[in-house]
């Protein structure tokens, strides 16, 4: 199942006198992506290399490191402990050793690897969106059950006989409260699926 992390995380790793620092935090797009490596970035280091998976969407940047040596085992760090939403940035300030290919691949992706590892995270449950009105009467009754579900409210918007409610329901529990709100509003009230969300 995948994961992401709870919040930012950083690391050191000192490999043949190169200082690599990893940070990671989680990205809910390539914008939040984007201002993550703005505000971690080191201009006085050698290279700021990263890699984002948002999804099925992902980016990496070597930074000057020779191709493939930097980004991309970052970005295979992420992907092999199924990490999603999730941003990393390895800055590297060079020790006076090189460390060839090989050397840059598992620093990288060491530090990369070892920052996930050592992070925070939690489990990604899949949501859908349940779309309801629900009588003013009922309304108390209604979102005092949200808890219960693991559910969030997105939206609830008021008419003049109650309100329209946007539900977030982890997907593989959707039909306890279908049932329940079926139930709780006798079959009369407008109760709507919508697509899964991301």
């Amino acid at each position: 199942m995948a994961r992401t992390l709870t919040g930012p995380a950083t690391l050191d790793l000192i490999v043949r006198k190169s200082l690599f620092r990893a940070q990671a935090a989680p990205v809910g797009g390539e914008e939040e992506a984007i201002a993550f490596f703005d505000a971690v970035k080191a201009p006085d280091a050698t290279h700021n290399c990263w890699a984002w998976r948002i999804g099925a969407r992902y980016r990496s940047s070597d930074d000057g490191e020779p191709g493939g040596t930097a980004g991309r085992p970052i970005l295979q760090a992420i992907e092999m402990q199924e990490f999603d939403g999730v941003m990393v940035v390895v800055t590297r300030w060079f020790g006076g050793i090189k460390l060839g290919a090989g050397g840059l691949v598992r620093a990288y992706g060491g530090a990369a690897a070892s920052c996930l590892r050592e992070a925070e995270s939690v489990p990604i449950v899949p949501m859908a969106t349940i779309r309801l009105h629900c009588p003013f009467a009922l309304l108390a009754i209604v979102q005092s059950r949200f808890e219960g579900w693991n559910a969030r409210q997105l939206a609830c918007d008021f008419d003049a006989e109650g309100a329209w409610i946007d539900l977030a329901v982890p997907q593989e529990a959707i039909g306890e409260p279908l049932r329940v709100l079926r139930d709780l509003t006798r079959g009369q009230s407008s109760i709507e699926v919508l697509d899964p969300l991301p």
